[in-house]
């Protein structure tokens, strides 16, 4: 009977140690979450789309941005535009590359593998361009009694600059691997123009219309693809082992 209650004893032992390997091994396996940082890169299917159905406008923006922390991007665009203008005073045409940079914070809570973003952010936003004033009219007060006359002095206007700050608020969502579509809305304030000696600048490339003042109002929609850099682990820790007691 001792030797029973040795041998049971022995064998309890031995399955204590192995249940206590294998609950230790559990905890070991348990899955770190990571985050991936690296460059997005795509372009504003807007401004493309504008290109084929609008007879006078051309342009294409190159968007990007590029994680710096679990809430903070880098962000930027850069662009081309050649839009013609046809008022009822005024027929011109602006053409000019722009870019803009700043940053995007991030405040959507992002679960398991997600990486989509509900933004906020700002950008710096830098053009230059020229305007070339295809044909204008001069003021009619009564223009019933006679008819006025149009000028065609087709007259560019080169160096021209402008410079701006921009609200941006935008969403951006994986559809698929690597793969994201999103789209933001802007609020522009513009902090210098310099305009041609006989008219102002109604359109500026990467700004849009300046015809409600230093305001405007910018939209895009796009596609990019994420090239992934590197990964930081996050999520849980695995607890210390606490001394055994003598």
């Amino acid at each position: 009977m001792k030797h029973t209650s040795k041998y049971i004893f022995s064998i309890c032992m031995v399955l204590s140690s192995f249940m206590i390997q294998a609950q230790a091994k559990k905890t070991d396996s348990i899955p770190v979450k990571t985050n991936r940082y690296g460059l997005r890169v795509g372009i504003d299917l807007f401004k493309l789309s504008r290109s084929f159905y609008e007879d006078k406008y051309q342009g294409l923006e190159v968007v990007g941005d590029y994680r710096i922390s679990k809430k903070y991007y880098l962000a930027g665009e850069l662009g081309n535009e050649n839009k013609t203008v046809d008022d009822d005073q005024l027929n011109f045409t602006t053409k000019g590359t722009y870019f803009r940079v700043g940053f995007d914070y991030n405040f959507y809570e992002n679960w398991l593998d997600m990486e989509n973003k509900i933004y906020i952010g700002m950008r710096y936003g830098v053009s230059t361009f020229s305007q070339r004033l295809n044909s204008y009219k001069l003021y009619n007060a009564n223009p019933y009694f006679e008819d006025t006359p149009t000028y065609f002095p087709n007259e560019t206007f080169s160096g021209l600059t402008a410079q701006w700050l921009e609200v941006v608020v935008g969403v951006n969502a994986k559809v698929f691997n690597n793969f994201y579509m999103g789209f933001s809305f802007r609020m522009n304030n513009l902090i210098s123009n310099k305009k041609p000696d006989t008219f102002d600048n109604l359109y500026i490339p990467g700004f849009n219309r300046t015809y409600n003042g230093n305001f405007g109002a910018g939209f895009n929609y796009t596609i990019s693809y994420f090239i992934p850099i590197y990964k930081k682990k996050v999520g849980l820790k695995v607890p210390e082992k606490t001394n055994k007691k003598k």
